[in-house]
C-alpha cells in the first residue's frame, strides 16, 4: 500500500455535505496507518461551501482548502487540486456522498504491485435514473471511439492513481480541461474496481444532460481531430452523391428520359453540397476558435486564497484515529 495519499475533493454547493464527508475520510485515512492530506477545491461556489471548507481546514489536522476565484467546472478544479498534492497517490472523489469513503482502500488495494497505475471505483448499481445513466454511457462511448481511450467505458469521478502521472499533463492549460483524457495520456495501465455507492444526499447532480452534451463537445473538440476527419468523410460523400446524382441525370437526358434538367434535382443537390461545406465550416472554426482561445491565455484556474499546510500529515496512532485529531489552539 502507499505510504502516503492525497484525496482531493472538488466542492459546489456543498456546505451541508463536507462537515459529514471529510471526518469519514479523514477517519479512513487514519486506519489506514498512511501518511495523508485532503484537498478541498472550492469552485467558485455561490453558498457557504467556502465557509464550511475553511472551517475543516483550520480545525482538522490534515485538511486543506483551496478558493479558486469563480466557477470552472470540476475537471479545472480536479487539475487544481491535483496539482497541489504531495502524496504518492492521488484519490480524487465527489463531496456530495456518493461516493463512500470506506471505499477508499478497495482503490489503494487495487494499486498495489506494478501492474496499474490509474483504478476507476465503478458502481455495482447505477445510482442515477435511466436517462442520465444513458446519457453518461453515451458520453464514455463517444470517448472511447473517437479519443482511443481503452478504458473509458469505466471512468467514474472516484478514481486513484500515481502522482506521477499528473508530469503527462504539465502544460495542460485553457478552460477546457479532462482529467480522465489527460491520464489516458500519461498509462496506458488502467483498471477498476467494484465499489458500493449511494444515492445523493442533498440537492441534486450539477450533470444535467446539456451539461453532459457541452462536456462531451469539450472533450471531442478539445481532445482529437476527429471532427476534422468527419468532415472529410461527409464532404467525400456528398461528392460521391452528387457524380452519381449527375451520371443518372445524364443518363435520362442521353436515353431521352427528359429533354430538362428538373429544378428540383438541381436544388437537392445545391443543398446537400451546401450543407457539407456548412458543416466543415462549422467544425474548423470551432477549432480555430478553440486555438484563439488558447492564445489569448484563458487560465484553467486561478486560486483565491488557501487554507492549511502543504505537507501531508503522519496518521495518528491507532489508539488516536477516532479522535480525528482536531488542532490544538
Amino acid at each position: 500500500m502507499s505510504e502516503s495519499v492525497s484525496v482531493v475533493i472538488p466542492c459546489y454547493r456543498s456546505a451541508r455535505t463536507l462537515p459529514l464527508l471529510v471526518p469519514r475520510v479523514v477517519s479512513v485515512l487514519c486506519e489506514l496507518g498512511v501518511r495523508y492530506e485532503v484537498i478541498l477545491v472550492v469552485d467558485g461556489s455561490p453558498d457557504d461551501t467556502w465557509a464550511a471548507a475553511a472551517e475543516l481546514a483550520r480545525h482538522v489536522e490534515g485538511v486543506r482548502a483551496i478558493h479558486l476565484s469563480r466557477n470552472y467546472g470540476q475537471h479545472n478544479a480536479l487539475v487544481a487540486g491535483i496539482r497541489e498534492a504531495g502524496s504518492q497517490v492521488v484519490v480524487t472523489m465527489d463531496d456530495d456522498l456518493q461516493h463512500l469513503p470506506e471505499q477508499i482502500p478497495n482503490l489503494l488495494a487495487a494499486l498495489e504491485g506494478d501492474r496499474l497505475d490509474l483504478v476507476y471505483g465503478v458502481p455495482h448499481v447505477e445510482e442515477h435514473g435511466y436517462l442520465r445513466s444513458l446519457a453518461s454511457r453515451t458520453v464514455k462511448a463517444c470517448m472511447s471511439a473517437t479519443l482511443g481511450f481503452r478504458g473509458a467505458r469505466k471512468i467514474s469521478a472516484f478514481r486513484a492513481f500515481r502522482t506521477h502521472l499528473r508530469d503527462g499533463f504539465a502544460q495542460l492549460s485553457g478552460p477546457h480541461a479532462s482529467i480522465d483524457v489527460a491520464l489516458s495520456w500519461a498509462t496506458t495501465r488502467i483498471g477498476s474496481v467494484s465499489v458500493q455507492m449511494r444515492h445523493r444526499e442533498h440537492g441534486r447532480s450539477n450533470y444535467s444532460l446539456p451539461l453532459l452534451v457541452r462536456h462531451t463537445a469539450n472533450m471531442v473538440l478539445g481532445y482529437s481531430a476527429a471532427p476534422l476527419r468527419l468532415a472529410s468523410y461527409l464532404g467525400f460523400a456528398a461528392g460521391v452523391f452528387g457524380l452519381l446524382l449527375g451520371g443518372a441525370v445524364l443518363w435520362h437526358f442521353a436515353t431521352g428520359g427528359t429533354t430538362v434538367a428538373g429544378f428540383t434535382t438541381i436544388a437537392s443537390m445545391v443543398a446537400l453540397f451546401s450543407a457539407a461545406q456548412l458543416i466543415a465550416i462549422g467544425v474548423l472554426g470551432e477549432y480555430v476558435g478553440r486555438i484563439h482561445g488558447s492564445g489569448m491565455g484563458h487560465p484553467t484556474y486561478v486560486v483565491r486564497e488557501r487554507i492549511g499546510s502543504g505537507a501531508p500529515l503522519a496518521p495518528p496512532r491507532r489508539s488516536d484515529a477516532a479522535g480525528l485529531g482536531a488542532r490544538n489552539p
